[in-house]
């Protein structure tokens, strides 16, 4: 049988519930990887380069001997830790590397040695990130309804809610690790690269391929330091909006819901706040650090509506659209079930 698979069978049985393997080091696999795949280094960091290097200072087959050495005794704990960790009933495990080469080749090998089904992943995870490269910049994303309003008016709030009755919900700021504002990445930690945002919304995607259209939040084509694949982004623009609107009472208390640890951030909103002296000038951005010192969380919040958010992005409002009036979440929700309802009708 043969012990190798094109990406397209790959992708084919991850949908069946295969387990992908990642044997790349583990910086590597932080950088990105395959949705789902977990892994499992057959060289650590240190050991990734030391090899590396010895390839170039003294060839492949010093480089080679030395990775035997280096893995060898590693051998019975990765079978383990993969026989651990796949269901015996699902297909095939799909072992890859950077480029199918000896990592991977090496690990399937062991693995079918020890009777564990295993391919090995032509092309590696080049492919997959050549496949993901491919996706946006061709796939027609069909219907993308999507879900606007000012700051505040829990338009993550109402899409988490449809997402957890498998409405088919993309959460951008989600993927992303960001809210999307200049205050966005604040308590969140560190965003993902580029390359795994894109791999996870490509498998947020296929996850929704069959519904017939998706859901989403309006946003800028940057959320953070990540940019919104542009043909993705534009699929965006082109249905109804659906326009969420809400007291400034209630907007404000979603935001100050969204910060729950904000004391422990005071020093994190200065730098973004003195950023808006541009927009706004000394004398405001003075106040508002004023306000921050004091902790005075709910007037800080109402004033950065009024005076930044609110004018930044009223112009977001479409003139074409479907306006929800929201008082409290659930009837919220259910108002915004009836508009997706009433839009995918037409």
């Amino acid at each position: 049988m043969q012990s190798v698979i094109d990406l397209e069978k790959a992708l084919e049985l991850r949908r069946r519930g295969a387990l992908f393997i990642d044997v790349r080091s583990p910086a590597e696999f932080a950088e990105a990887t395959i949705p789902g795949a977990i892994n499992v280094p057959i060289f650590d960091n240190d050991e990734r380069a030391e090899v590396g290097t010895l390839y170039k200072q003294t060839g492949r087959k010093d480089a080679r001997k030395r990775g035997i050495e280096i893995v060898s005794p590693k051998i019975p704990q990765i079978l383990q830790r993969v026989e651990d960790e796949r269901d015996p009933n699902s297909p095939p495990v799909v072992v890859f590397c950077w480029r199918g080469g000896q990592r991977s080749l090496a690990i399937t090998t062991f693995l079918s040695l020890a009777g564990i089904p295993a391919r090995q992943l032509t092309g590696g995870h080049k492919a997959f990130r050549r496949h993901v490269i491919d996706y946006f910049e061709q796939t027609d994303f069909g219907r993308v309804l999507v879900v606007r309003g000012l700051t505040g008016v829990g338009k993550t709030l109402l899409l988490k809610r449809l997402q957890a009755e498998a409405y088919p919900v993309v959460d951008l700021e989600g993927l992303a690790n960001h809210r999307g504002s200049a205050f966005g990445g604040l308590g969140l930690g560190e965003q993902p690269g580029q390359k795994k945002f894109e791999a996870s919304l490509w498998a947020r995607l296929e996850a929704c391929r069959d519904a017939g259209y998706l859901l989403t939040e309006g946003e800028s084509r940057h959320i953070g330091r990540l940019v919104v694949p542009p043909r993705f982004h534009q699929a965006m623009q082109e249905q109804v909006s659906l326009w969420v609107a809400a007291d400034l009472d209630y907007r404000v208390q979603v935001i100050l819901d969204d910060y729950p640890a904000r004391d422990d951030l005071s020093a994190a909103f200065e730098p973004p706040l003195k950023a808006l002296k541009e927009r706004l000038g000394n004398e405001a951005v003075a106040d508002l650090l004023a306000l921050l010192e004091k902790k005075h969380w709910h007037e800080l919040t109402r004033r950065l509506m009024v005076d930044y958010y609110d004018p930044l992005y009223m112009h977001t409002c479409p003139q074409e659209r479907v306006e929800i009036r929201v008082e409290n979440l659930e009837d919220g929700v259910a108002d915004l079930k009836r508009a997706v309802a009433r839009l995918l009708a037409n």
